[in-house]
């Protein structure tokens, strides 16, 4: 069978915690096979401090992905994490950090990547699970739409429009396949507007953010020095925000993921409306070296070599 992995040792790192601006530690360490992603607060004390990273503990969707356990314990902004875990295939593993909010590094997925590729990665003796979508699944908010179509592997397309010039309409289609997401995906910075960041620092929020964490748009123009990662970075890190949001389903997606102007409320609630329908999905694992195995490796993994990207901006 294909078999999940984990970390084949532990890695730290430290950083700014993005709302609280707290300096944060946190430590990748390898997870038991099937035990899936946990969180855990080291500066919570007794045993009430794990955190399982699933679409069924988000508690909070403003401006990040929060997941909280029945003891309140929470822990914030994990998505950017959880995108380069479920990018890297990633099934198991233990994220000790010991504060309530994941550190924004560079305000992308890459340094997670780096520090993956740093720690190395086992396989473990336990086939893979995957989430097969077997029906359509929708969720509409206003001009917010998030879908979910049954497909062979996991890809997305996105579509965002703002106001600015800076951003103005943007749009990608996108297979995640081999080494996808670490190429055209992780590198996309969150973004915000200068206009808002007092409101949200009055509200106790973006008090650690900075332009060494997150592209900043004034008026038409973004005002980083270094410019643009990518000519459509903003859709980009929509996207990235979906694979972390998604990759809470327990396991890669056998699906395809459409976002008109989503955020993270619509990609939880996506899930929520998957997993309440039983003939929507199912579990499903596969024999290596069958035709749908195969298939099946071009989810979340790094061993089939990526297609060709579209995308227009």
């Amino acid at each position: 069978m294909i078999k999940q992995k984990t970390f084949k040792s532990s890695i730290s790192c430290t950083g700014v915690a993005l709302h609280s601006g707290d300096k944060v530690s946190m430590t990748l360490m390898p997870g038991k096979p099937d035990s899936g992603i946990v969180f855990k607060r080291t500066d919570i004390p007794g045993g009430g401090a794990s955190i399982p990273a699933t679409w069924d503990n988000v508690v909070e969707t403003t401006l990040c992905t929060t997941l909280g356990n029945k003891d309140g314990v929470t822990i914030a902004t994990v998505e950017h994490l959880m995108a380069a875990l479920g990018g890297s295939g990633i099934d198991n593993a233990v994220i000790e950090v010991n504060g309530p909010e994941v550190p924004v590094m560079d305000g992308s997925a890459a340094p997670f990547v780096f520090l993956v590729e740093c720690a190395g990665t086992i396989e473990q003796d336990a086939p893979r699970r995957f989430i097969r979508v077997l029906k359509t699944i929708t969720v509409e908010d206003g001009d917010s739409v998030a879908t979910l179509v049954p497909a062979e592997s996991f890809s997305i397309d996105f579509d965002i429009d703002f106001e600015s010039a800076a951003i103005s309409r943007q749009s990608i289609s996108i297979g995640m396949a081999g080494e996808t997401f670490k190429k055209e995906v992780s590198r996309a910075r969150t973004f915000g507007f200068l206009h808002e960041v007092e409101a949200l620092r009055a509200a106790g929020l973006a008090k650690g953010g900075s332009l060494d964490n997150a592209v900043v748009v004034s008026g038409d123009k973004v005002i980083n020095e270094d410019g643009l990662r990518y000519t459509d970075e903003f859709v980009r890190h929509k996207v990235l925000d979906a694979v972390g949001d998604l990759y809470l389903a327990g396991g890669g997606l056998l699906g395809h993921f459409h976002g008109v102007c989503t955020g993270h409320a619509s990609n939880n609630k996506l899930l929520q409306a998957l997993f309440a329908n039983d003939e929507a999905w199912c579990y499903e694992t596969m024999p290596v070296g069958s035709s749908a195995a195969k298939k099946s490796r071009r989810v979340w993994s790094g061993e089939v070599a990526a297609p060709a990207l579209a995308a227009t901006a």
